[in-house]
Parts: structure tokens; C-alpha cells; sequence
């Protein structure tokens, strides 16, 4: 890591969440047991996170990367309490200049320096753990992921029928055209890794278990590390859902052109022999 992250906060405060049913923190892989079918009856009636299995002892944690993000953080912070109000908020802030700490209030890590998305991500995690977190959601903090939108990627998970859960966005004029096609090159490849399609493989917008965040170490500070999140997860055989977001893009952003983008290529060459051969 390239600097060393500093809490904070002295304690962590161990909110609940009574949003996602019982076996989320434990939910079996692909190829295991197949979880119990639930009724129509006992469906959820809402997509308020607060309607999932009422009693059930399960802790959300929601991870904010947070980098000169001070004109959007307060925002995002607000309507993710608003949205997923038991939730632990963790906001990393990666060595901002822009005053983004003192905007976000109470953030939970601070970085000296600029370290990189991954590294943000990975101390992230590594808080919500700590804290006994048993379902994860990472959201980026320039307003690109809608928080109205958690509910619906923890819906598959609370179900049984996943383990990690995309935020797909469509790939339309909203996007731009390079994107575009990075963004579809990238899903094809990932779904031949597990033979399971993958709707967005460059999304940030994502929900998954605590098993799978204990298991999955991938390498990279900056934005390989959620490339080889994902395709590390997909290698393990996890099971991975999409759920349709909306798509956003602001004047700005951190992505780093071709010094991201040959990141992100060398994270997927990894798992070229995979790639290649397909699903077995």
C-alpha cells in the first residue's frame, strides 16, 4: 500500500441492519448446496431495505471511496442514510485536498496521500469487517451510483440466489463510446471466465457477502483492483447477479485514460488461459 490509512474514529459504532435475510454473511457457492426456495407469500412487499426479514441480526456495511469529492459527499452520505438508514457508512477519504473530510463529517479512514480507488476499497472493506459487517456495499462518492438503487442490489443476495451483485449499467448514449466498448469487451471476457453472464465488469456499484470479502484479496491500488475483484471472485466460483442501474456520468472524473485502462488489461490477462477455454 502506498501510505498508511488513519482511523478516524476511536470506536466503531455497530449499527444494525434488519435489510437482508439470515445466510447472507454465508451464503454458498456456486456448485453448493442450492438455498431453500422462498413463496411468493414471503417475498418482500418493498424494495426499502428496512422490509427485508424484520429481526434478522445482519450488518450492512456501506464503503464510500471518497477522492476531492467535497461538492458531492454530503449529498451521497444523506441519501444513503436515507435509503439503508441502519446501515455503517465508511467513508475513505484518499488524501483529498478539496475539503472533502470536513465536508463528509465522520469519516471513518483518512489517507495522507492519494493512494488509488483499490486502496481506498481495500481498507474499506477491511473497516466493515472490523466492524462485523456481514453484507458489503461499495458506492462511489461522485454521485455516479444512485444510493436509491442499494436496496435493489441487496435484493439477490437476501434471496440466496447470489454472492456478489452487480449495479449494470445500459450501455447507451449516456455512456461514452469508448466506454462503451471498453465496457462490453470487458463484460464478454469476464463471462467466460465462469460461464456466468456479467452484465457490467467496470461497475463500482456493487453488494457482496462477507465470505466473499474475507476470500477475495485481489492486487491493485487504483482501478484494477475492482477488475480483479470481480475476476478473482469469478475464478473462485462465487455466484454473481446483475441488477440494472441507472446509467450517470459527470464533467469529471479520476479514471486515468490509458494508464487505468492498461491496468485494467493486465488484470484480465491474468485469467487469459480461462478466457480462452472458457467455462469447464
Amino acid at each position: 500500500m502506498c501510505c498508511t490509512p488513519r482511523n478516524t474514529r476511536s470506536k466503531a459504532r455497530g449499527r444494525r441492519s434488519s435489510s437482508i435475510a439470515a445466510r447472507a454473511s454465508s451464503s454458498p457457492k456456486r456448485g453448493g448446496p442450492s438455498p431453500p426456495k422462498r413463496s411468493r407469500s414471503s417475498a418482500p412487499s418493498s424494495n426499502r431495505c428496512s422490509a427485508f426479514s424484520k429481526g434478522v441480526d445482519v450488518r450492512v456495511a456501506v464503503i464510500i471511496p471518497a477522492f476531492q469529492a467535497a461538492a458531492t459527499i454530503r449529498d451521497i452520505i444523506s441519501r444513503t442514510h436515507a435509503t439503508v438508514s441502519a446501515a455503517e457508512i465508511i467513508v475513505v477519504d484518499d488524501g483529498s485536498t478539496d475539503g472533502t473530510r470536513a465536508s463528509a463529517g465522520d469519516v471513518a479512514i483518512a489517507h495522507d496521500q492519494n493512494c488509488g480507488k483499490g486502496a481506498a476499497l481495500r481498507d474499506g472493506v477491511r473497516e466493515a469487517l472490523a466492524r462485523g459487517a456481514s453484507v458489503l456495499v461499495t458506492i462511489d462518492a461522485d454521485g455516479q451510483h444512485p444510493p436509491e438503487e442499494i436496496p435493489r442490489l441487496l435484493h439477490p443476495i437476501q434471496e440466496g440466489r447470489a454472492d456478489l451483485v452487480l449495479g449494470a449499467r445500459k450501455r447507451d448514449r449516456v455512456m461514452p463510446l469508448s466506454r462503451r466498448f471498453t465496457n462490453w469487451l470487458s463484460a464478454t471476457l469476464a463471462s467466460r471466465i465462469s460461464g456466468q453472464q456479467v452484465r457490467d465488469a467496470q461497475t463500482g456499484f456493487r453488494a457482496f457477502t462477507r465470505d466473499v470479502a474475507q476470500q477475495v484479496q485481489p492486487a491493485g491500488d487504483r482501478y484494477e483492483y475492482e477488475a480483479n475483484f470481480l475476476l478473482d471472485a469469478l475464478q473462485a466460483g462465487y455466484r454473481v447477479a446483475s441488477v440494472e442501474v441507472p446509467t450517470i456520468y459527470g464533467s469529471h472524473s479520476h479514471f486515468r485514460g490509458w494508464s487505468d485502462t492498461w491496468r485494467m488489461a493486465r488484470a484480465f490477462a491474468r485469467h487469459a488461459g480461462r478466457i480462452v477455454a472458457g467455462a469447464t
